[in-house]
């Protein structure tokens, strides 16, 4: 089972300072047969304008994973947090009981551009956490780079949920392939450039749930920076 959700159909926010594309429901954008993928509730594709950004504001019960692609982030939170994100950086926030952060872009001449990914836990509660790593070109370029996992093996960041995230950056003949267990579905965002996923030929914002499969299978690429979901059914 493929269900292609392409870049022009998501939702779309723009104040301005900022622009937003959401693949699920979120804010004032609500489509109810786009609202989560099992546990995967939100990316939201942020392009955010020099020296702006996003005020204080609190969480509750979520995962957050900030992906840089382009510029720098800076992040500030409850919990004594304070650091400045770039490209290859990748940031978890989990909520739990409660937490207050905010995000600006730190440049205040260029934009900033990331993806924020939430994923619902799997147990409500617990302290509030906060981890981040960097992942490099290298490590991507051609393979399937855990940077988000449940036990965070492999150098990756944890997650309270049974889920996995992987980074590819695929370009010319280079093709990865990921198995995917009995009773797990995939979800792939492509962050940038062409990727062929599963015989589905995706560009740039678009992405494609994948279930019933034994495998995902990312080939013919042209500049990709590819997400993939690992998830529970």
């Amino acid at each position: 089972m493929l269900k292609v959700r392409k870049s022009a159909d998501r939702g779309v926010a723009s104040f301005g300072w900022l622009r937003s594309q959401h693949t699920f429901s979120f804010g004032h954008y609500h489509d109810p047969a786009h609202m989560h993928v099992g546990p995967l509730r939100v990316i939201n594709e942020d392009r955010v304008a020099p020296g702006r950004g996003f005020d204080p504001h609190g969480h509750k019960d979520m995962e957050i994973i900030s992906y840089v692609l382009d510029g720098a982030l800076a992040h500030k939170d409850s919990m004594g947090n304070g650091s400045v994100l770039r490209y290859g950086d990748v940031q978890r926030m989990s909520a739990g009981t409660g937490v207050t952060h905010s995000e600006y872009n730190h440049s205040a001449t260029e934009p900033v551009h990331f993806l924020q990914i939430w994923v619902i836990p799997n147990e409500t509660g617990g302290a509030p956490g906060y981890e981040e790593k960097h992942f490099d070109t290298a490590s991507k370029r051609g393979a399937l780079r855990l940077i988000a996992s449940h036990d965070g093996r492999d150098g990756s960041v944890s997650l309270r949920q049974d889920a996995a995230i992987y980074a590819t950056i695929l370009d010319g003949s280079e093709r990865v392939d990921h198995a995917l267990l009995p009773g797990r579905q995939a979800y792939v965002q492509v962050a940038r450039g062409t990727v062929t996923v599963n015989g589905c030929v995706l560009d740039a914002g678009d992405a494609v749930e994948i279930g019933e499969e034994a495998v995902v299978t990312m080939s013919d690429a042209q500049d990709a920076e590819v997400l993939l979901f690992d998830l529970p059914a």
